[in-house]
C-alpha cells in the first residue's frame, strides 16, 4: 500500500496546549487517523537558523525531538491541513512510502490491514 511518512521536528521545550510539542504532535496525528507514529529524542541537531541544539546533563529543554508518522494520502492531507489551523509553527518533511506487513506469521491481506498497520 502507498502513503506518506511525515517527520516533524521540534525541541523538548516547545509546547502546545500545555504539552510538550512532540507529545502533542504524536497524539494529534493519532487522533487524526495516522497509521502509526513514534517520538524520538536526539542528542544534537540544528535548525534552519543554523543554531545547534543539544541535550545537556542538567538541561533537557533544548533536546531536539522528531515525531515520525505513517499515513495514507488522505490522512496525510487532513493531518497537515489540521496542523496548519493550530497556533504553532513546526518544520516537517513528507516522503512518499510503500508500507505493509511482511513475515511468515503475517495474516492474509484483508480490507482492515491499512487501519491496523501501526499496531
Amino acid at each position: 500500500m502507498k502513503g506518506f511518512q511525515i517527520t516533524f521536528f521540534a525541541e523538548q521545550e516547545h509546547r502546545h496546549d500545555h504539552n510538550p510539542m512532540g507529545d502533542w504532535l504524536l497524539q494529534f496525528a493519532k487522533d487524526n487517523g495516522a497509521l502509526g507514529g513514534s517520538l524520538m529524542g536526539a542528542a544534537t541537531g540544528f535548525g534552519s537558523a543554523g543554531k545547534m541544539h543539544s541535550t545537556h546533563f542538567f538541561e533537557l529543554a533544548q533536546q531536539p525531538v522528531a515525531v515520525t508518522v505513517s499515513a495514507t494520502e488522505e490522512v496525510a492531507e487532513r493531518l497537515l491541513a489540521a496542523i496548519a489551523l493550530e497556533p504553532v509553527t513546526v518544520f516537517y518533511i513528507q516522503v512518499p512510502m510503500v508500507y505493509g506487513r511482511i513475515g511468515k506469521a503475517t495474516p492474509p491481506a484483508s480490507a482492515g490491514d491499512a487501519a491496523d498497520a501501526g499496531d
